[in-house]
């Protein structure tokens, strides 16, 4: 660390031109100066922004920082002045702590095992596979993320959850209004609302007649229907946006990556590898909040209790201290251990799902167009806001040679 601790008076929102995977520039900036800075949040609340890896990962591992929602008075963009907090909705369990969040977690943690996902694989297969012969069909040019990116991730997660076929569409619609920080506060009201509304029609379907899916197998537990509605809320969302993210955004990386690109269509064996590599590189949940919930010893500084720190994942990802050339995308990157799927008691529920989905999606769609490339120049592909909880790509024009 340098002698004088650097500050940030507002968060970054604006990528460098022509680097539209990289953080902003001021995040990779403020980690030069050390692990640890003050930030001033648009309340004036004097904070900190953490973008080094390990005592980020400290942090997401120690209790004495809290995920509670009503605790996190202070966003990192937005003044709400003294507009009270409520706590989480029931069920929603990333912005609680213990022991309510193992109460919510604890009953899905043997839903998502590795194995379990694994199983999932075929059906993966299946769902790519039709996409894929839908996209070649149609033919090129074609909008990579509405054909391809979204659709994929979006059954698979219904399914699980029991969601309608038929009913989808309005709710990826919904998903998408409220995480992808584009629309007005009243239309991302809205889109919540209805889709609270859905899940606890959705619910008493469930509690009417048990289908074989995720959420009928909670109806056993001891978990009150407004409990299961907020569940059902975090896991369709994440289990969605994330990945579709991730499938449209690590295609555009590949795509401007050729030699990469290449590896990895010339060597299957690349392909775990390329996912944890991409996962780290993009980093599309890029950055959350924890409060201290009594004063802590953390790089030097004291934080007070109640102070609220954000841990920036996409900065930590990229810290040279831990990952050797950290801004270059190599698909065979030894030194794993990212923290695309955060670390702690909060560790991503959905983290191996998401990998079954890329290492089945990504090696395919590359396999089926081998000519494929932008149909657009690389800075006209239209990318979500630093606003939006997840980043990524609003479209993604691409073409091949039919």
């Amino acid at each position: 660390m340098t002698d004088s601790l650097h500050t940030l008076t507002s968060m970054p929102t604006a990528r460098q031109a022509g680097c539209p995977f990289d953080p902003p520039k001021e995040l990779i900036e403020a980690r030069r100066h050390g692990p640890i800075s003050r930030f001033t949040f648009p309340d004036g609340h004097q904070g900190w922004l953490v973008t080094g890896y390990d005592l980020l990962r400290s942090i997401l591992a120690d209790s004495r920082f809290s995920s509670r929602k009503e605790l996190m008075r202070h966003h990192p963009l937005i003044d709400y002045g003294d507009i009270e907090v409520p706590p989480a909705p029931p069920g929603e369990f990333l912005l609680t702590d213990e022991p309510q969040h193992s109460r919510y977690r604890k009953p899905l943690v043997g839903k998502f095992t590795v194995r379990r996902m694994r199983l999932l694989t075929e059906r993966v297969e299946q769902i790519t596979a039709e996409h894929l012969d839908a996209m070649e069909k149609a033919g090129p040019p074609t909008d990579l993320v509405t054909a391809f990116a979204k659709p994929i991730p979006a059954i698979i997660i219904c399914e699980l959850l029991g969601v309608p076929y038929e009913d989808r569409g309005s709710f990826q619609d919904n998903i998408d209004k409220f995480l992808g920080g584009e629309v007005s506060d009243e239309e991302l009201v809205e889109a919540y609302i209805a889709t609270q509304q859905y899940l606890a029609v959705l619910v008493a379907a469930k509690r009417a007649n048990p289908t074989d899916d995720v959420l009928s197998d909670l109806l056993d537990s001891d978990l009150t229907d407004e409990e299961l509605r907020g569940m059902a809320l975090i896991l369709l969302s994440a289990g969605f946006d994330t990945t579709a993210n991730m499938l449209a955004l690590g295609t555009f990386a590949l795509l401007q990556n050729r030699a990469q690109l290449a590896a990895l269509r010339a060597d299957p064996a690349l392909t775990d590898g390329a996912v944890e590599e991409l996962l780290r590189y993009l980093s599309v949940a890029k950055q959350f909040a924890r409060v201290a919930l009594e004063d802590v010893e953390l790089g030097g500084q004291t934080i007070k209790a109640g102070t609220t720190v954000i841990v920036s994942y996409a900065t930590a990802n990229r810290d040279p201290a831990r990952f050797t050339d950290p801004h270059v995308l190599d698909l065979r990157r030894q030194d794993g251990g990212h923290l695309a799927f955060s670390h702690g008691i909060h560790q991503c529920l959905g983290q191996q799902l998401a990998r079954v989905e890329l290492r089945v999606a990504l090696p395919a769609l590359l396999n089926r167009f081998p000519t494929l490339r932008l149909a657009v120049p690389s800075e006209e592909v239209a990318l979500r806001p630093e606003t939006a909880d997840i980043y990524g790509v609003k479209s993604l024009p691409v073409t091949w040679d039919a």
